[in-house]
């Protein structure tokens, strides 16, 4: 799948937002990408996951045993990429600030993970989430998402397979340019975190 067709799912959706963003990084940004609403259509989330699957096998070759998605952005992709897969596919969740499993998953030990995330822009989740992975026994050899919005920049320390690719600019809350300052920021993610007023 080309890039301009990955972006056309976004848009067509409804799902890449321009004005001002907090991300689950903290971080704002006056573009943001609703992957949740490009999922809500199974078959659109089909071909974008079946379209990665492909892309993964052929730069992580030897295939793998699981998928681990971190919640909440991650678990519908990593469903549907563990069903292209043809791997199971569970999710970590936060508990007190770190990944972790619940609800009866396990990992077997040695077993090869993908992780999957929706959108990456600082790879910390991805990071994170590879450490409760090695931590249940796992061992991680990909990380996989649909769009890597830091323009590649992003290290999450094993190979990082996007189905695209945007550098999208983002800014700390205290360096915002005057034009994003100007604009109330909203927070449409699924990390609860409080909108800071405009600055300046």
């Amino acid at each position: 799948m080309e890039h301009n067709e990955v972006l056309q799912h976004f848009r067509e959706a409804g799902a890449l937002l321009e004005g001002h963003f907090i991300l689950s990084s903290g971080l704002h940004s006056p573009i943001y990408l609703q992957c949740a609403r490009v999922m809500m259509d199974a078959r659109r989330g089909e071909a974008l996951c079946k379209a990665l699957a492909a892309k993964l096998n052929r730069e992580v070759p030897g295939g793998f045993d699981m998928v681990v998605a971190p919640a909440m952005g991650g678990v519908v992709v990593g469903y549907e990429l563990g069903r292209q897969l043809g791997v199971p596919s569970i999710f970590a969740e936060r508990v007190e600030g770190d990944f972790t499993l619940r609800r009866g998953f396990s990992i077997p030990e040695g077993a090869k993970v993908v992780i999957c995330e929706d959108i990456i822009t600082t790879g910390l989740s991805s990071r994170e989430c590879i450490a409760c992975v090695e931590r249940f026994g796992g061992k991680v050899l990909a990380v996989a998402c649909l769009i890597d919005r830091s323009g590649g920049r992003a290290d999450v320390g094993v190979p990082l397979v996007a189905l695209t690719k945007l550098d999208i600019p983002t800014y700390e809350p205290t360096g915002l340019p005057p034009e994003l300052a100007a604009i109330p920021a909203e927070k449409p993610g699924s990390r609860h975190l409080k909108a800071s007023a405009p600055q300046g």
